[in-house]
């Protein structure tokens, strides 16, 4: 019997299994997910770029973002996770796999970060009342799920008034079906054959139309491009194969209330 939780969950088990199967390469920049230690940088990048520019935060501050609660859907082993809780956000990291998580638990433990893993999904989490998020990464996520449309309202409604989601994906174009699924796979042996499937890459004005009922401001789409002679990644016009996009609720962003001081006690008296 199904239970409340599993019907309202847009996961796609196969798409679990198939990553927890390989949840341990997760932090092995030469192994299975070499190509994710590679496009981080350009990620790391546009998502600092972006929220600095949103909540208007200092670019010099060694942690700008000190305060303010990030979700990382689809965390997997935590390679976005841990470079946000060392730039201040307080990180809940949520992978509907328990070996994706265990992973990233241990990793960031080992780091010394503090992070908040859970295994769950973003409709539990929704249910469950979790407070809203300043910002919230949906990134290279929404390819893998059963129901895209499904989860990325349920992302955007955990939004802050003001918050921002990004979402990152791949474009359904028979570029990316000839260079992120034949030549990343098959012919480079990037990733392990299966990791995408074609026809659940999504267009740009699909994520749109998934979010017209919600208030949101959706922008973009932001590309991003492989440089062959570096063997970097960089932001692009081309959105023909990845690209990025922002979506800001609707609503004035109220910054957290700074902790107050603790008070000095009084001292005693001599004698």
């Amino acid at each position: 019997m199904t239970s409340p939780a599993e019907a309202r969950s847009s996961i796609d088990p196969a798409e679990v299994e198939r990553f927890s199967k390989i949840a341990a390469e997760w932090w092995d920049p030469r192994g299975k997910f070499a190509p994710l230690h590679k496009f981080n940088p350009v990620r790391l990048s546009f998502i600092r770029d972006q929220a600095l520019y949103r909540f208007g935060r200092d670019p010099q501050a060694r942690r700008p973002f000190e305060g303010l609660r990030l979700l990382d859907i689809g965390c997997g082993g935590g390679l976005l996770s841990e470079p946000m809780a060392r730039l201040g956000f307080q990180v809940v990291g949520v992978d509907a796999s328990a070996r994706n998580i265990g992973t990233a638990s241990t990793h960031a433990a080992e780091q010394g970060l503090e992070i908040d893993y859970r295994c769950s999904t973003a409709e539990d989490l929704l249910a469950s009342g979790e407070p809203a998020f300043d910002v919230i990464l949906n990134m290279e996520v929404i390819e893998h799920v059963a129901d895209p449309a499904e989860f990325v309202r349920t992302c955007a409604r955990m939004l802050k008034p003001g918050g921002l989601m990004i979402v990152a994906t791949l474009n359904r174009t028979l570029k990316a079906f000839a260079l992120a699924k034949v030549g990343a796979e098959y012919v480079l042996r990037w990733l392990p054959a299966g990791t995408h499937t074609w026809n659940k890459f999504l267009k740009p004005d699909e994520i749109r139309d998934f979010l017209a009922g919600e208030p949101v401001v959706v922008d973009g789409p932001f590309g991003v491009a492989f440089e062959p002679l570096t063997g970097r990644w960089r932001q692009s016009h081309d959105v023909d194969v990845n690209y990025m996009m922002t979506v800001v609720r609707e609503g004035v962003w109220e910054a957290p209330a700074k902790p107050k001081p603790p008070r000095r006690r009084a001292a005693k008296p001599a004698g």
